[in-house]
């Protein structure tokens, strides 16, 4: 299981795997042949007002991050597909975000973690 974050702004690499954006909005100033995505899951990324909550105040990270994990469960067939994918071979989460540790790519690595540690 390798389940690894980087920013759309940070160029791909073989060792990136399946690579999927997981927000719902496409990352400003990047073109498809350069985020060499494949896949885009949009509805598994934060609601729009969810996103917009945390972004008017970054001190909200862990009421956004516990709203973002009630949001999650709504997509279980998404994040089963998703969680077979990490157990076959490296993913890697695609996001926007500035802040590498909070945003909510962190939230779903570590949610598809405990699906994958939970199927063992």
């Amino acid at each position: 299981m390798a389940i690894q974050l980087k920013r759309a702004y940070e160029r791909a690499a073989p060792e990136d795997g399946y690579r999927v954006l997981i927000d719902r909005i496409w990352p400003r100033g990047v073109s498809k042949e350069e985020a060499q995505l494949d896949a885009w899951l949009k509805q598994i990324a934060p609601s729009t007002p969810l996103r917009v909550w945390f972004h008017e105040d970054r001190s909200r990270w862990e009421g956004f991050r516990s709203r973002y994990l009630e949001e999650l469960k709504e997509h279980q067939s998404e994040l089963s597909e998703l969680a077979a994918r990490c157990a076959q071979g490296p993913v890697t989460l695609v996001y926007s975000a500035r802040d590498p540790d909070q945003n909510n790519a962190v939230v779903l690595a570590e949610f598809l973690e405990s699906i994958l540690e939970a199927s063992d």
